[in-house]
C-alpha cells in the first residue's frame, strides 16, 4: 500500500466556498431578474476572485479556490449543462411531490420552507457530456490570477455524483422510458464525470474537492428510519450506499497524479443551517476502505457528527481532513483546544493503524467544517469573522506540524 499523497492536502485547508461580497450578490440577482447583463457581471465577479485569493494567500491557505464566486450555489450547473438533463421549472403546487423522498435530509427542509427542493433538475433524454466543460473557465481564471507554479495546488470544487439522484424516489430521477434502472443511469453520468475530469485535468487541474452531502444522510439515524418505513425502495439503505460507492468509483477514474477529495457535508444554508445529522461510524469501514478518492474532508465542529472513534477505519494511504472549526457562527473556537481535539483524533487514526501519534498526524490536517457561503447569501457571520476563523486554521496547522504547508 502506498502512502497517503501530500500537498494537496495541506496541513491548513479550507472547503472553497467564502463569504461572496454584497457587490458580487446584488449584482448576480440584478443579472437573474434582467436588470443588468452578465457582461456587466464579469468585472464584478473578476475583482472578487482577485481579492479573495489574496486574502487566502494572506491568511497562508495554498489551496487556493475562486471562493466559489462564479457560481450562486456551490454545486455549479455541471448536471444542468448535460445533454439529456433538464431544470424543470416545477412551481408550487404544479406537480406531483411523490417523485421526491420526503425523508431525504434536504427535501424534508425545503418542503417546510417552501414546498419545493432548489433545482429540480431529472434526465428527459439519455445523458451525455457536451464535451464543453461549465467548470472550466473557473479554472482558467484562477490561473490569470495565481503564479503558474502553484497552479498544481489550486482547489476546484466539484458536484457530487448523486447531487440529482438521492433526492428523488427509486426510479424517478429520469422521465419514465429514458431509463430502464439506475444503473444504466450510472453508467451514462459516469462516463460524463470522466469526460469531466480528464477535460480538467488536461487544462492542469491537479487538486479537486467532490462536495457530497448525500453520503453523510446515511449517518442520520431520521433519514435511515424513513428509507425503511418507504415501501417504494427496491433496496436497504445499505444496499443503496453500496451502489453509490460503485458509482462514485466509476466516476472518478482519473491520473494518478490528480488528487481527489470528497467533502461529507451536513448541510449549509441560508442562516447556516444544517439539514442532517449523526456520527460516521454506520458508513465509517465502506466510506474509507472502498471509495476511490485520496482525502475525506469531514465535519467536526459540534457532537451532532460524533466523535473520532471512527477514523480507526481509515488507510494508511488516505487522509482526513478534520472540519473542528465552524464555519457557520461568528464564535471563534480556542486554539488549544482544537489542537488538543487533534491530537485526540490522531489517537485514533493511530489505534487503528498500529503506529505512532506522529505517523497518524501525517495523514491529517485541519480546516472549517464547511464553506462559508454553499448558496449566494452565505453564512450567519462576516467577512472579518470568516478571515480570523481561517487564520486560527493556519494558527492550528502551525502548532501541530511546524513548518508544514
Amino acid at each position: 500500500m502506498s502512502a497517503a499523497p501530500r500537498a494537496p492536502p495541506f496541513r491548513a485547508e479550507h472547503i472553497g466556498s467564502l463569504l461572496r461580497p454584497d457587490e458580487l450578490v446584488k449584482k448576480r440577482y440584478a443579472v437573474a431578474d434582467k436588470t443588468a447583463t452578465a457582461d456587466d457581471l464579469v468585472p464584478v465577479e473578476q475583482k472578487a476572485i482577485r481579492e479573495i485569493v489574496k486574502l487566502q494567500q494572506d491568511c497562508g491557505i495554498h489551496s487556493i479556490t475562486n471562493g466559489e464566486y462564479s457560481r450562486h450555489q456551490f454545486w455549479g450547473t455541471f448536471f444542468e449543462t448535460l445533454n439529456g438533463m433538464e431544470e424543470i421549472n416545477m412551481r408550487e403546487g404544479g406537480y406531483d411531490q411523490s417523485i421526491f423522498r420526503a425523508y431525504a435530509p434536504d427535501v424534508k427542509s425545503f418542503m417546510h420552507a417552501k414546498t419545493i427542493p432548489n433545482s429540480v433538475t431529472m434526465a428527459t433524454g439519455k445523458i451525455s457530456h457536451t464535451g464543453t466543460s461549465s467548470f472550466l473557465p473557473e479554472f482558467e481564471y484562477l490561473k490569470t490570477v495565481v503564479p503558474k507554479e502553484n497552479w498544481k495546488d489550486v482547489k476546484l470544487t466539484l458536484t457530487s455524483p448523486s447531487w440529482y439522484h438521492f433526492r428523488y424516489g427509486p426510479n424517478k430521477a429520469y422521465v419514465k422510458g429514458v431509463y430502464n434502472s439506475d444503473d444504466e443511469y450510472f453508467a451514462d453520468i459516469a462516463k460524463a464525470y470522466q469526460t469531466e475530469l480528464k477535460i480538467l485535468y488536461d487544462a492542469g487541474l491537479r487538486n479537486a474537492q467532490v462536495d457530497d452531502p448525500n453520503l453523510a444522510y446515511f449517518c442520520s439515524e431520521a433519514m435511515l428510519e424513513g428509507w425503511k418505513a418507504d415501501k417504494e425502495n427496491i433496496q436497504t439503505a445499505d444496499e443503496q450506499l453500496d451502489a453509490y460507492l460503485r458509482f462514485y468509483n466509476d466516476c472518478f477514474k482519473r491520473p494518478d497524479d490528480f488528487h481527489l477529495g470528497i467533502h461529507l457535508c451536513r448541510g449549509n444554508y441560508v442562516g447556516s443551517k444544517h439539514f442532517s445529522e449523526g456520527a460516521y461510524d454506520n458508513i465509517a469501514a465502506k466510506l474509507f476502505k472502498n471509495l476511490n478518492v485520496s482525502t475525506y474532508y469531514l465535519e467536526y465542529d459540534n457532537p451532532r457528527s460524533g466523535g473520532f472513534e471512527p477514523l480507526k477505519h481509515l488507510p494508511l494511504d488516505k487522509n482526513v481532513v478534520l472540519g473542528v472549526v465552524t464555519s457557520k457562527f461568528p464564535e471563534l473556537e480556542d486554539q488549544q483546544e482544537m489542537v488538543d481535539r487533534v491530537y485526540k483524533a490522531a489517537d485514533y487514526v493511530a489505534e487503528g493503524s498500529k503506529q505512532s501519534r506522529e505517523d497518524a498526524l501525517q495523514r491529517l490536517s485541519v480546516s472549517p467544517q464547511c464553506g462559508f457561503a454553499s448558496h449566494a447569501e452565505g453564512n450567519a457571520l462576516g467577512h472579518e469573522d470568516m478571515k480570523k476563523k481561517l487564520q486560527l486554521v493556519r494558527s492550528i496547522a502551525d502548532q501541530v506540524w511546524r513548518g508544514q504547508a
